[in-house]
């Protein structure tokens, strides 16, 4: 007779949890939504231009990581937003201003950016940005970037600021001037997904 009742006692005891599981109310349990960002798209890989020339210098070049697109950014203090210019396209090979030697730049593809301020003192021609042309961007580590992969310093010739790119492969970008800087974002890729 005992185990008929333990055998009743456990039937009765597991009716009453899953009842009970299935009588609490929807609004009562906690449920996760995962969000999901969708990324800018319909930036293209064709060249973007801006006519604009300033006499304020190049004092540094940047990069950062963002969940949508890799980016650079070229500080020209003093320079505000109406004399930034720039010149942004992708080419087959990157050859130096003024010498037409030949950079390498690694990756997929080279984007060549051009900004329309000298990375020189006009008065004086001492460099404001102390790198050689072929080096890396002083400051700037790519490790760990998706789509960025090689920055190199292509020189400064007549006022304008030459800079390869390296990027994994043709991918969207834009280009746009905040407040004493030109920003160059690269997408990770094509389709907008994370």
């Amino acid at each position: 007779m005992g185990r008929k009742r333990v055998a009743w006692a456990t039937t009765v005891a597991l009716m009453a949890a899953t009842l009970g599981v299935a009588a609490v109310p929807a609004d009562a349990t906690t449920t996760t939504t995962t969000r999901t960002t969708a990324c800018p798209t319909g930036w293209g890989s064709q060249t973007k231009t801006r006519s604009a020339a300033t006499s304020e210098s190049v004092t540094n070049i940047r990069t950062g990581r963002h969940a949508c697109f890799d980016r650079m950014v070229v500080d020209v203090p003093g320079a505000g937003t109406s004399g930034l210019g720039y010149s942004v396209r992708y080419v087959s090979r990157l050859h130096q201003d003024g010498s037409g030697n030949y950079i390498p730049v690694g990756g997929g593809a080279v984007l060549e950016v051009r900004v329309a301020a000298p990375a020189y003192d006009p008065d004086t021609g001492k460099p404001t940005y102390p790198v050689r042309a072929g080096q890396r961007l002083s400051g700037v580590d790519l490790t760990g970037y998706r789509t960025f992969r090689d920055a190199r310093f292509a020189g400064s010739f007549e006022g304008d600021t030459q800079i390869g790119l390296g990027v994994r492969a043709r991918l969207p970008f834009r280009v746009w001037v905040a407040t004493d800087r030109v920003v160059v974002d690269v997408a990770h890729n094509w389709t907008g997904a994370r």
